[in-house]
Parts: C-alpha cells; structure tokens; sequence
C-alpha cells in the first residue's frame, strides 16, 4: 500500500501539484514557505528585478547555505573519530586474522 499524497505547492504565486509521500508534506510546505519569504525579501530590496532573477538569487543562497552545511559535517569531529575507530578496527581485524 502506497501512502501518497496529492497537494498543491505555491512557489512565487503558482501552484505545482505534487504526489508525495504523506511524511514528506510538512518538510515539503516549509520549504515552499522559505522559498516564499526569501522571495518577498528580494522583492522588497529589488523592485527592479523580475521574478525569475529573485528567484534564481534565492536558490543560489539556499544551495550556498546548504553547501556549507555540508562542508561542516565533512570537518566535524565526529567524522574524525569515526575515521580513528575505522583505522583501530582495521588493525584489530588484521591481527585477528
């Protein structure tokens, strides 16, 4: 049994309907709600701009931040010791062997 769900999505006043797993609508809601303000945000700095080149703006600050957050995990000591115990397992592993 599939648990799908159909909505309706408004991303700078159009609606894309959508099939979606029914756990991924509140994380799909939000994101069109940034996606929105962000827009309004460019909107009200850049009233010379169209809607295409707000949101060509916002997208490239949404993948930016979501970049860096990338680069955070990759740098994070948590990957460090997970690296450390990989290498004492490996060491284990041989000797046992």
């Amino acid at each position: 049994m599939e648990d799908k769900l159909s909505i309706r999505v408004n991303v700078a006043d159009r609606f894309y309907p959508l099939k979606i797993d029914r756990l991924d609508e509140e994380k799909i809601r939000k994101a069109a709600k940034m996606i929105n303000e962000r827009l309004t945000q460019y909107q009200q700095r850049y009233a010379d701009k169209d809607t295409q080149d707000l949101l060509a703006m916002a997208a490239l600050q949404f993948v930016i931040r979501m970049l860096d957050g990338e680069n955070k995990f990759e740098n994070s000591p948590i990957l460090e010791e997970l690296e450390e115990l990989n290498k004492e397992i490996d060491v284990y592993l041989s000797k046992v062997e």
